[in-house]
């Protein structure tokens, strides 16, 4: 059971990047899967969340307008469009999931945001 974030690279300021976060071992058909970034220094960030059967979603209100959340069924995939960047946007993006058990995509970020350990992660740059 894993999931592997990737797509990260170097952009310039206002450039795009699409981020995909792909299960391997389950289906995401019961989850939430959120994206988080951690920027060194900082703490980590939930940036956005979607419910992968029903499609609900959640936007940090920093990405609002800016990034998009989608999935996949076919692909177990879920990814993140993420466009007009700027250097703010600087970090490690990494994606969790949880099952939705009756709960908001919110509910669902302070969840994941709790998780003892992460995987690899993708880093995203941004330089002005």
């Amino acid at each position: 059971v894993q999931l592997q974030a990737s797509g990260g690279g170097l952009v310039h300021s206002g450039g795009s990047l699409r981020l995909s976060c792909a299960a391997s071992g389950f289906t995401l058909d019961d989850y939430y899967i959120g994206w988080f970034r951690q920027a060194p220094g900082k703490e980590r960030e939930g940036v956005a969340c979607i419910g992968f059967s029903a499609g609900n979603k959640y936007y940090a209100d920093s990405v609002k307008g800016r990034f998009t959340v989608s999935s996949d069924n076919a692909k177990n995939t879920v990814y993140l469009q993420m466009n007009n960047l700027e250097p703010e946007d600087t970090a490690v993006y990494y994606c969790a999931a949880t099952w939705v058990m009756d709960m908001s995509p919110s509910q669902a970020m302070g969840i994941m945001n709790d998780f003892p350990s992460w995987n690899q992660g993708t880093q995203v740059t941004v330089s002005s």
